[in-house]
């Protein structure tokens, strides 16, 4: 399905019946990211697959991807599909757009499961690799993207021997083209430092993420835990920062249990 928000058309999908699950994918990835774990939640729930602005084939839009315009994709979405309140689930760049969203539209949100993300803004030294990397790939072309970011992106065990998995990494990027990678890049360069929100979150929330999560390693994993009030915590083995699509029963299983118990 399709639907438009502010200069760009958004396609998303939904799957299953009940209560709803807003699902934001990682960069450079599509909502297909989530595919894999879906039959764990779809016979409970009803999930909402957007692909991010830049990312799949949704339109890129002028300028950077800010994280004000993601939230905002999403707010569009969660009216046109009469979501009152729902449950959100972001891992990496989705977690940062849901820092924002809750800023703005906390009373929207029921529980958060936080993925493979951090609260933190880019360091000085972050932001110019970002913002380099952007010009990067538009000279050399996205398919030059992937193959620097998978290794950052897996776990070294799936790099070496779960090649299956590799590919369907890859495919779950292969939609985006280069204009909206940079454009992705040079938003999450430019995004807040959202730690002095954490303690402000009031909902459930699940803090998740892999073992060998090398952008999000787990100690910030924990220390984010530690910063929202009564958060939990769960670390995924042989997984990296695509956990959900490395382990999809375990994440999926530990999904669904957090959602089950918050209530439908």
């Amino acid at each position: 399905m399709i639907l438009r928000s502010d200069d760009v058309d958004l396609l998303y999908e939904v799957r299953g019946e009940g209560p709803d699950v807003v699902l934001l994918h990682p960069y450079p990835s599509d909502h297909s990211f989530w595919l894999p774990l879906a039959p764990h939640l779809e016979p409970r729930f009803r999930l909402v697959l957007p692909d991010l602005r830049g990312l799949g084939r949704s339109g890129v839009g002028e300028g950077a991807t800010t994280m004000a315009k993601l939230a905002g994709d999403v707010l569009r979405l969660c009216d046109e599909l009469k979501i009152g309140c729902a449950a959100f689930v972001g891992c990496s760049v989705g977690g940062y757009a849901l820092f924002e969203f809750w800023r703005r539209w906390r009373e929207r949100v029921k529980a958060l499961v936080l993925m493979d993300t951090k609260p933190g803004a880019d360091s000085d030294e972050g932001r110019a690799g970002r913002l380099k990397n952007a010009e990067e790939i538009l000279q050399k072309g996205p398919e030059w993207n992937i193959e620097q970011v998978l290794p950052k992106l897996l776990s070294p065990l799936t790099m070496s021997s779960r090649l299956d998995v590799v590919e369907q990494a890859k495919a779950t990027m292969r939609q985006a083209g280069a204009a909206g990678m940079a454009a992705m890049q040079r938003g999450m360069a430019g995004r807040e430092d959202s730690t002095r929100d954490l303690a402000q979150i009031n909902v459930p929330t699940l803090v998740l993420g892999g073992e060998d999560d090398a952008p999000t390693p787990v100690s910030e994993l924990e220390k984010m835990a530690r910063g929202i009030p009564g958060a939990e915590l769960a670390i995924v083995g042989r997984a990296g920062h695509f956990a959900a699509l490395e382990q999809p029963d375990e994440v999926g299983g530990l999904m669904r249990e957090f959602l089950e118990r918050i209530g439908r």
